[in-house]
């Protein structure tokens, strides 16, 4: 006696199959039907993006049996800024902004560039990126190898520093081609609202979150996903993590070494209030935990990833156990093998630390009580313009 279920999953017609069956086999079995090929889900370019895993960080950047859950953004096809890529891209197309086929022009330093040249593929426009010599080799060659045309700026503005200097080359630009489209990723707020997704998938993947750990460059991914976080967890604690040498918390703008966070401006997109605390890193301490990350837990990335990593364990080390700490990973390490990984140049740049870090930051009550040249942390956190204008 034959049982059902086993007869049904015998001779059930499988679809992949049939979608792929040529014509001299579907002769030869005249019972099967034949199914029109299917698009799998996420088989798209746009659907690449998104859905991201996460994953538990813990020793040596935390003691054995603590940890933080890292998001691993750099599983996009691009890194984190695909989302604010595509997403400001189709609401300048939405309102007719952009209009079909015109320039998208924008100053990047490298990851939003690749998010550009991903919405100008999919939605056909041309892109020109504005960079500056720091930009590594390696990136400029992936930038224009997916089509997009890299602009270097030669000199940095006296004042405002290279980035600066790259946003009057974008204005410059923007008047040479009529027609042509800045996102403006430092004051949009369709940059901020691009991460309403990956906040929800942070929900879905970890149910309940304490602390959120983000690098600041732009200020979009911790202004937006922290934005819908704290709708659904009012207690949540946002960290920022900022290099030496950057003037987005009030320290003293100076030449830096990382990319990918800081910045020499005042970006608007940067949400001063909801800051618990700040964190300064140096490029040497970011190298040893990208360095410690690849050889733990075969994860890692750039710059920014080391910084949120260090910081992301020591609050690791010092919460109660249960505290909950989710720390975004903005890519993954691909750029950073002429950099970060390679030993010729962090021995260069001093960058080769013989220990550990320091087990605990520097500590200022204020972002302007000294100029920091190590990893220092800071509980009060404000708007440098609105502060200057009170001064005044």
């Amino acid at each position: 006696m034959h049982s059902p279920i086993a007869h049904e999953s015998a001779h059930a017609p499988d679809s992949a199959y049939a979608a792929h069956v040529p014509d001299s086999a579907r002769s030869a079995h005249p019972s099967r039907p034949v199914h029109q090929a299917v698009t799998p889900a996420g088989s798209t370019l746009p659907g690449l993006v998104g859905n991201t895993p996460v994953l538990r960080v813990s020793h040596p950047l935390t003691p054995p049996g603590r940890g933080f859950w890292a998001k691993l953004e750099g599983f996009n096809p691009g890194g984190i800024k695909d989302r604010p890529g595509l997403h400001m891209v189709e609401r300048a197309r939405t309102r007719g902004e952009l209009l079909p086929g015109c320039r998208i022009v924008e100053s990047t330093s490298g990851t939003l560039g690749l998010g550009l040249a991903l919405a100008g593929t999919v939605h056909g426009h041309p892109v020109t990126l504005v960079t500056d010599p720091g930009l590594e080799p390696s990136m400029a060659r992936l930038l224009a190898a997916h089509g997009a045309t890299v602009d270097t700026v030669p000199e940095p503005h006296p004042v405002g520093g290279w980035q600066q200097a790259r946003r009057d080359r974008v204005a410059e630009l923007l008047a040479e081609h009529p027609g042509s489209w800045c996102p403006d990723q430092y004051g949009n707020p369709d940059n901020v609202a691009a991460y309403t997704p990956l906040a929800l998938e942070l929900a879905a993947q970890l149910g309940h979150i304490d602390v959120l750990v983000c690098s600041v460059g732009t200020g979009g991914h911790s202004a937006g996903i922290s934005r819908v976080l704290r709708q659904l967890y009012p207690g949540l604690r946002l960290v920022g993590v900022d290099t030496v040498g950057s003037t987005i918390f009030g320290q003293p703008a100076r030449s830096r070494l990382m990319r990918g966070l800081g910045s020499s401006i005042y970006p608007r997109n940067v949400a001063y209030e909801n800051f618990s605390e700040v964190h300064w890193v140096s490029p040497a301490e970011s190298v040893w935990a990208c360095r410690k990350l690849a050889t733990s837990h075969y994860a890692t990335g750039g710059w920014s990833v080391g910084a949120v990593a260090l910081v992301a364990g020591w609050l690791a080390r010092t919460l109660p156990r249960d505290t909950r700490i989710v720390a975004v990973f903005p890519d993954g390490p691909q750029r950073y093998l002429e950099t970060v990984y390679d030993d010729t140049y962090c021995a260069r740049h001093g960058l080769l630390l013989e220990g550990a870090p320091a087990t605990d930051p520097d500590v200022v009550h204020s972002p302007d009580e000294k100029e920091v040249g190590r990893w220092t942390r800071c509980t009060t956190v404000q708007d440098p313009l609105r502060a200057e204008s009170e001064a005044r």
